[in-house]
């Protein structure tokens, strides 16, 4: 798939934390989880959006983990599931999209977002956690989220600007190796993992960890 296949994408809203909660975990015991729509433009520097802020900065946040987006289409999949409303910031989201692959976008990905310079670029995906768990609180909510595999997408900051919500998005390059978010999630076909390694160049460092670390046993079981 090249960028000419997509068409392109829209910000349905931009959303930053509106209230410190009660995490529900003894390691970080408060959330910034509860996002919600802001109005008017906000600005995306290498660390995030203006605002907005992270609680556990070991597993949310940082330079590859600058901004968080998940898809309109993925969203209603789960409000058909749940029978209740999951408005823009419920699943931690700062951008919540419409007309754009999230889970299925290409590692490596480059989006124009709006036009005032902002450019990201695809990272990994979310990893589930208890607290989204207890924000949630669905019955085994992390294993069917993590069975689903709608993880939305973690994107790194290659170029500062402002975001609003209505802004289009325009898929700017794709890399030839392939590798979606999805693909990175589930763990499928190591081959093309290994080829992200290879292709790929300024990875998350969690995700060369991981993948490696699937190439590791996937070797450990051709020997056997």
């Amino acid at each position: 798939m090249t960028a000419a296949d997509i068409r392109p994408g829209r910000v349905d809203a931009v959303c930053v934390v509106h209230a410190i909660r009660d995490s529900g975990s003894r390691r970080v015991p408060v959330t910034a989880i509860d996002k919600r729509p802001v109005s008017g433009p906000v600005h995306v520097g290498p660390h995030g959006l203006t605002g907005d802020r992270q609680c556990d900065t070991e597993h949310h946040g940082g330079r590859f983990k600058a901004v968080y987006v998940y898809g309109e289409d993925e969203a209603q999949r789960w409000v058909s599931e749940l029978g209740r409303d999951l408005p823009a910031g419920w699943f931690g989201e700062n951008l919540r999209l419409s007309g754009i692959p999230t889970t299925d976008a290409v590692i490596g990905e480059r989006w124009a977002v709006g036009t005032g310079g902002l450019v990201l670029e695809v990272t990994e995906p979310r990893t589930p956690c208890g607290t989204f768990g207890t924000w949630a609180a669905e019955p085994r909510w992390v294993k069917r989220f993590t069975e689903r595999g709608d993880t939305g997408a973690y994107l790194k900051v290659v170029a500062e600007g402002p975001v609003a919500a209505g802004d289009p998005i325009e898929v700017v390059s794709v890399p030839a190796h392939g590798v979606t978010v999805r693909d990175m999630f589930t763990g499928r076909d190591p081959d093309r993992l290994a080829v992200l390694l290879e292709q790929q160049q300024d990875l998350s460092p969690t995700l060369v960890e991981k993948v490696r670390r699937r190439l590791a046993v996937r070797q450990v079981q051709g020997a056997m």
